[in-house]
């Protein structure tokens, strides 16, 4: 890159302007440089690793002896597999347990009313009922005070 392509980049960058004799654009190329190399090794080392994952798929893919066979898995892939089907389930049915253990149980049934509670409920209902037969003041004076704490 030019000089002047990265004073400009610097520019855009930090939004300060520096010359090209200052000692920061000394630590710009620098940095640039550095930056370059650090990928063109990475680059290699990219290409390398792509490489040797070729060679093993060329390898894979390769008939054994000349006749095409079918790729089977070992005992081990298969132990892995039902391994991992056992975790699953037992997994699941822990999940399951747990939330059967914290679920809410059903509300119950109220307890059904005591004797008295029973003939509070009924002298409030035939209070109910005459307080409405009586006079309009009266009956205003009796819900002021019922509404008083």
């Amino acid at each position: 890159m030019d000089q002047q392509k990265l004073r400009l980049l610097v520019f855009e960058k930090t939004g300060v302007r520096i010359d090209v004799d200052d000692p920061v654009f000394a630590l710009v190329a620098l940095n640039e440089a550095v930056l370059a190399e650090a990928v063109e090794r990475h680059v290699a080392l990219l290409d390398a690793a792509t490489g040797e994952l070729a060679a093993q798929v060329r390898l894979l893919r390769a008939p054994a002896g000349g006749a095409a066979h079918a790729v089977h898995p070992g005992r081990g892939a298969t132990r892995m597999m039902a391994n991992a089907a056992g975790a699953g389930l037992v997994g699941a049915l822990l999940v399951l347990f747990g939330q059967a253990l914290w679920c809410a149980t059903p509300a119950r049934q109220p307890a059904a009313l005591s004797a008295a509670q029973a003939d509070a409920i009924r002298n409030g209902e035939k209070l109910a009922k005459i307080v409405q037969q009586l006079e309009p003041q009266t009956r205003d004076k009796i819900h002021a005070a019922l509404n008083q704490p």
